[in-house]
């Protein structure tokens, strides 16, 4: 009911406002005055606003920044975090000297060239000059933002090799919650499948390959040690979530029956990051960077970096993965199957 009577207010302001318009249309024609016609004194109004507005607009700018400029995040928590960061720097140091510098042009060559009865317009059609100005430089540097930029995601993106100590994850999304899978001592991932899903195996884990035997799977957080490279694997079970961990600079899409990947190394510790920030409470955090249903902000996961011995500490606490429940499962269904099939041959059998 609220949302038709907004409507129907919205509705008679406009149709108001055309009446009033209308209205003034009309005693102009009455007094003998061209509605459309833009006088000089109506140009100069509107050159003097140029400049009102190119101040007000700056300022409003200006303002925006200091009030919330101390909002951003913290330096990058990690080493290709600050790459991506730098990479954001020049393309800021770039767009924000010609956009300040093109809007001032702007409104001022409004204010300086208004309309003036006593004065013409040169007729200007071409140059060559200028179209290779406009034309070149926006292309270079274009270019080398863009080949900055794609090497920047070639280095997130290049798996970790096998020869360099690192840590293997992957990231398993559904809605509404975030679980990682640890591979373990041997450091390596073990195989799933969708088709394995169900209450004791929500990761659709196949234990008949042996390297997930050892797999770890926690919920709620997940540390990380520092300095070691981590090398991720993303999976979703449902819908398309984006695995967002804005302090180290990392977000990667989960896609359903898709397994993608990202890698970066924490160079700062959680502890490290509280001083730094001044905020005891911080933590860092894992998000959903996609809108993926109802309960989407229930998706988040914290993130523990520690020193190598803490890690090792904790992981030395986890239970690795439940294979005698999983076991025990398939087991069932496969006496199931059995026991189903047996009965259809018994009832074929009686029946003849």
């Amino acid at each position: 009911m609220t949302t038709l009577l907004t409507v129907i207010a919205v509705v008679l302001v406009l149709f108001v406002i055309g009446q009033i318009l209308r209205v003034f249309e009309l005693s102009a024609n009455l007094r003998g005055e061209a509605v459309y016609e833009v006088s000089e004194r109506d140009g100069k109004t509107q050159a003097a606003l140029m400049l009102v507005f190119l101040v007000s607009y700056f300022s409003f700018i200006i303002w925006q920044v200091v009030k919330w400029g101390k909002l951003v995040l913290p330096v990058s928590a990690s080493a290709e975090g600050v790459t991506t960061d730098l990479l954001f720097t020049v393309t800021w140091a770039i767009i924000i000297p010609v956009f300040v510098i093109t809007h001032i042009l702007l409104f001022y060559f409004a204010y300086k060239y208004v309309y003036d009865k006593n004065r013409r317009a040169d007729f200007f059609a071409h140059s060559n000059k200028l179209e290779l100005i406009w034309t070149i430089v926006p292309t270079f540097t274009l270019t080398i933002l863009i080949l900055f930029g794609l090497n920047t995601w070639n280095d997130m993106m290049t798996p970790v090799s096998d020869d360099v100590d690192h840590l293997k994850i992957e990231v398993y999304g559904k809605q509404f919650s975030w679980s990682a899978r640890y591979s373990g001592p041997d450091n390596k991932i073990g195989k799933a499948d969708i088709h394995l899903i169900n209450a004791d195996n929500p990761l659709g884990i196949d234990i008949r390959d042996k390297n997930s035997h050892d797999d770890m799977i926690v919920t709620g957080e997940f540390h990380l040690p520092v300095g070691i490279p981590v090398q991720f694997y993303f999976r979703s079970q449902d819908v398309i979530h984006s695995a967002y961990m804005p302090h180290f600079r990392a977000q990667m899409n989960c896609v359903p029956g898709i397994t993608t990947l990202f890698k970066y190394t924490p160079t700062i510790t959680s502890a490290e990051m509280k001083t730094i920030t001044g905020n005891p409470d911080f933590e860092y955090i894992l998000l959903c960077n996609k809108i993926c249903g109802a309960a989407h902000y229930n998706m988040q996961m914290n993130i523990i970096v520690e020193p190598l011995e803490d890690f090792l500490k904790w992981t030395a606490d986890q239970p690795a993965l439940n294979i005698e429940a999983i076991s025990g499962i398939e087991e069932e269904k496969e006496v199931e199957t059995i026991e189903a099939v047996s009965e259809e041959i018994e009832a074929d059998i009686s029946a003849h």
